[in-house]
């Protein structure tokens, strides 16, 4: 028998490292050999010993090499060389580690500290069981996007409002993904400059004590020094170089909640608390104010607005796709943020009960215990809460200018120059800084905006699960995903109707702090 030549494999780089604007690389690593093959169905697996057997080695070692050449750059995908010249996916060089920072300082926020305003209109049980429903229903959509990120093979869905356009269609897809997205995005970066300016004014006013000069900064100055800060930190060029900046948003908002609710259950709870729902004088007054509350609920847990961001930046090939240390790194992220909102509503419902204010639980702290506690503890829980919105900043105002410049780079054709890029920043924050101090009640909204922006959560992912994974019609998968998809909307709209009824009434407005 004819004894056949040994087959020399001759290595090929997977994809070329492309040069970004940042001077960054963004290379695929080369995946490890070893363990047993599947025998599953790949793109290159005609590319057999028995398809080879007939063809000459010169032939055969094209053709293999080809075969590892198509599994490292994965599923034969199609890569968009504007992707290299924007923000979200200049950089490929995400992990599992990143995904949990940005995952948690995405999901721990300054919205969880009004969780005990909503558990004061709805009491322990109501509290309690729809706080956990809302948790793992989230969880679950977040599993979902998770999955669809790479759902057609060859093509990656970099972007949310992209995934609802291969779902729903290109222009519906568009109007209904848009406007929510850029909300959430721009309309927490707004919040967050009244919420970080407030708080520095109230640092200051901790620190300084009775040794303040008589003309200290007013409320909106202290707004342009937080504004000036989140512009500084904005010109690091990508999602990837925010990372350590997610990881100390990240720590910093587990030590303030933490610290929160643990100062509020060691102190003496204020006389005449209760821990019924706060009484209304009707029972419509009594139903809205109850929708409100849940929307207040849903608003706590957003975030995934930036589910497919973060995982773009990670690469992927065939046999190590992107969503498996997504999904590693989003499992840490959310056992800490339960960690965070579950403690800080029960503890703060139970310290407080329904005298909690409507500003939350800094309120809270600050109004009954400022005399009880020290002011280097108070002084601390304040700058956490401070450096936890300037990172927060960041990572909700990438999307905006990842499409600032998508809209340069495909009128030019050339990616933004450092200037150009710089530019689109200082113009971005300042738009923040006077929306907020020209609408000072922007934060009263929340739970209007919470309401209509609930879709992107909790409803949006099951339609799409079951439009693009197509499940068999009339199975209990199609009937979930729709029954899912459909209450989400309507949850939407009720907790819509109740934001707008309290917005009015001012029955229960989400008013971090009255600005002077």
């Amino acid at each position: 028998m004819e004894e056949r030549p040994e087959m020399e494999l001759i290595s090929i780089p997977a994809t070329p490292e492309i040069q970004t604007p940042s001077w960054q690389r963004s290379p695929r690593p080369m995946s490890k050999e070893g363990g047993k093959s599947s025998s599953a169905w790949t793109p290159t697996s005609f590319i057999s010993p028995r398809f080879l057997s007939p063809i000459g080695t010169p032939m055969k070692r094209l053709l293999v090499n080809m075969k590892g050449y198509l599994e490292e750059v994965g599923h034969l995908t199609k890569l968009n060389p504007q992707d290299a010249w924007l923000p979200i996916t200049e950089s490929r060089n995400g992990n599992a580690h990143y995904a949990a920072f940005h995952n948690l300082n995405a999901g721990v926020g300054f919205q969880a500290l009004v969780l005990p305003v909503a558990f004061s209109f709805l009491g322990w049980s109501w509290g309690i069981v729809s706080l956990t429903i809302a948790y793992f229903w989230q969880l679950y959509t977040l599993w979902i996007l998770v999955q669809l990120h790479e759902a057609v093979p060859g093509k990656r869905y970099n972007r949310y409002v992209e995934l609802a356009q291969a779902a729903f269609g290109e222009r519906v897809g568009l109007w209904l993904a848009l406007f929510p997205t850029v909300y959430l995005s721009a309309g927490t970066a707004t919040a967050l400059i009244l919420i970080g300016g407030e708080t520095m004014k109230l640092f200051f006013e901790i620190v300084c004590g009775p040794l303040c000069t008589s003309n200290p900064l007013t409320t909106v100055e202290w707004y342009l020094v937080f504004t000036s800060l989140c512009i500084v930190l904005s010109q690091l060029p990508n999602l990837n170089s925010i990372a350590w900046l997610s990881l100390l948003g990240a720590i910093t908002a587990i030590f303030y909640s933490t610290m929160v609710w643990v100062l509020s259950v060691s102190q003496q709870r204020p006389p005449n608390i209760s821990y019924e729902p706060v009484p209304l004088p009707s029972f419509s007054a009594s139903l809205f104010s109850f929708l409100n509350a849940l929307g207040i609920i849903a608003f706590a847990f957003r975030g995934h607005n930036l589910v497919l961001e973060i995982q773009s930046t990670m690469p992927s090939t065939f046999k190590h796709p992107a969503h498996l240390p997504m999904w590693k790194g989003a499992k840490v992220a959310y056992f800490f943020i339960a960690m965070c909102i579950f403690p800080v509503a029960i503890g703060g419902f139970w310290a407080y009960g329904n005298l909690m204010p409507s500003g939350g639980m800094l309120n809270a702290l600050f109004a009954f215990h400022s005399h009880d506690i020290s002011r280097g503890l108070l002084a601390m829980t304040f700058l956490l809460v401070v450096f936890s919105c300037l990172s927060s900043f960041q990572i909700y105002s990438m999307p905006v200018f990842d499409s600032f410049e998508a809209s340069y780079t495909s009128r030019t054709n050339r990616p933004c120059s450092v200037w150009v890029r710089s530019g689109f920043r200082v113009v971005y924050g300042f738009i923040n800084f006077f929306i907020g101090v020209a609408l000072p009640f922007l934060s009263s909204l929340a739970g209007l905006l919470g309401g209509l922006t609930l879709p992107v959560t909790f409803a949006y992912p099951c339609f799409m699960w079951v439009l693009i994974k197509r499940p068999t019609r009339y199975s209990f998968n199609w009937y979930f995903n729709w029954s899912l998809g459909w209450l989400g909307i309507a949850f939407s709209l009720a907790f819509s109707l109740g934001g707008i009824w309290s917005m009015v009434n001012s029955g229960l407005e989400l008013k971090f702090f009255k600005p002077n």
